[in-house]
């Protein structure tokens, strides 16, 4: 601990400039022009050969040298770096088989080892639930809570947003949220602030498993990036709740139908704004994840994505897909009520994943099928990063156990320079990932 006090007050003395970069690197003479620090790039190349830039605290004499989210220029007493989102502290108190732990992580690759049921993906998903997301393998916040408690108590420091940040969750019946010592209205008031990407076996299930699990998928992609897209969701859904209910009265009470309409009109208003953010994001996302596929394949095949609208219909914009949508909701009624069930909206819609013309759910390879939900993984973190000027922290839970050796070294290969938790419990898999700090857990305890 001393140590590292010692070397951020080193740090400190000197001027600390920062620099939000939208892709995935910048050359080392571009970032210095972006910065102000030269006046040109003749004048980038004078400096650079006459070893006058230090990179990571290294001479740099190379002027084409990549620089990723985490590298420090230092020029003239001054340090030039892309700001990098990453935990420099957790705690974890009485969450799942967890009671005390506290640990701080390094700004690489920390693996999480041990056999399974210790606590290794418990530690990933108290990190998780800092994104303001639901946890990804349970909606039931008694199933986060030791059993030995009556609640659980999360805190984490992290560097977001170019600053130094807290935040704490407590979890009873229902989350209580800090940020910065200031209590949230909700945990989804973290949304933006911590930004993860969680990879787990599951994300096989965005393949594999029916149209939920990709509507889900996209539901928490697009909440990462757009804040208010996670309350619209939650207020469209409670709608759908309450329209059904009313569909059933109407069943067996023979009553309320001219309810219906005031329940079209608010549907119709969220969906048309939830379809909209759908196809936006589907449009980056098809531009991103069939490049990583094709990396991860050498172009053997071409990849496609294709949302399916329940709406047999094509809109520009939310105002028309709300106008579409309320009408397909208006002169469907009776078919709502026989069936008890809202029969369109952005609910009943569905992605499609194609190699060429070959849909992978139904004909694809295990290992087009694992390669496919790879894709859309790093795709979504590719997106997050672009978008928030950040990279993410990369969550992995078991998935080496899940990849071939080339998917793995693909994957480590993409995420080098991110903060990454990554969980193994064989041991020939943490002997493959050169990591920063290992942390071994046995019994929801760091031995």
């Amino acid at each position: 601990m001393l140590n590292n006090r010692k070397i951020k007050l080193k740090i400190k003395e000197k001027e600390v400039i920062e620099k939000h970069i939208t892709t995935e690197f910048i050359r080392l003479d571009a970032f210095l022009k972006l910065c102000d620090a030269v006046q040109s790039g003749g004048h980038a190349k004078i400096v650079i050969q006459d070893g006058e830039i230090k990179v990571n605290g290294e001479i740099c004499e190379q002027r084409g040298k990549k620089l990723r989210v985490g590298d420090k220029v230092e020029f003239e007493h001054k340090i030039y770096e892309k700001p990098t989102m990453n935990i420099e502290r957790a705690v974890i108190k009485n969450f799942r088989n967890i009671e005390n732990m506290e640990f701080e992580p390094s700004n690489g690759i920390n693996v999480i080892y041990g056999e399974n049921g210790h606590g290794k993906t418990n530690i990933i998903e108290s990190i998780w639930l800092f994104t303001g997301c639901n946890s990804f393998r349970t909606r039931k916040n008694t199933e986060l809570i030791n059993k030995k408690s009556e609640s659980s108590e999360l805190f984490t420091e992290f560097n977001s947003n170019g600053r130094h940040q807290e935040a704490k969750l407590i979890i009873k019946e229902k989350k209580e949220a800090y940020l910065n010592g200031i209590k949230q209205i909700s945990p989804r008031k973290f949304l933006g602030e911590f930004q993860a990407v969680v990879f787990s076996p599951s994300v096989l299930s965005v393949i594999r498993d029916g149209p939920s699990e990709k509507r889900k998928f996209l539901d928490i992609a697009i909440s990462l990036i757009r804040p208010n897209y996670a309350a619209l969701l939650s207020k469209y859904n409670k709608t759908v709740i309450q329209r059904n209910s009313l569909l059933k009265q109407i069943g067996t009470e023979k009553k309320g139908e001219d309810l219906l309409f005031v329940f079209d009109e608010e549907l119709a208003r969220c969906g048309g704004r939830i379809i909209d953010y759908r196809l936006k994001y589907l449009d980056d996302l098809s531009n991103a994840a069939p490049k990583i596929y094709s990396e991860i394949s050498n172009g053997r095949e071409i990849m496609n994505i294709s949302y399916i609208n329940s709406l047999k219909e094509t809109g520009s914009n939310n105002v028309e897909w709300s106008e579409i949508l309320y009408k397909y909701l208006s002169e469907n009624h009776e078919k709502d009520i026989i069936r008890q069930a809202t029969s369109f909206g952005p609910h009943k819609d569905d992605l499609e994943i194609f190699l060429d013309e070959m849909n992978v759910r139904n004909y694809g390879s295990q290992g087009q099928q694992r390669s496919c939900a790879l894709s859309l993984k790093i795709g979504e973190a590719t997106i997050l990063n672009n978008i928030s000027g950040e990279q993410p922290v990369a969550l992995m839970d078991d998935v080496m156990s899940e990849l071939d050796e080339n998917r793995q070294k693909f994957l480590m290969k993409f995420f080098d320079g991110w903060q990454v938790f990554v969980t193994c419990c064989d041991p020939s898999h943490r002997k493959k990932i050169k990591s920063d700090k290992i942390f071994e857990i046995c019994d929801g305890r760091i031995v």
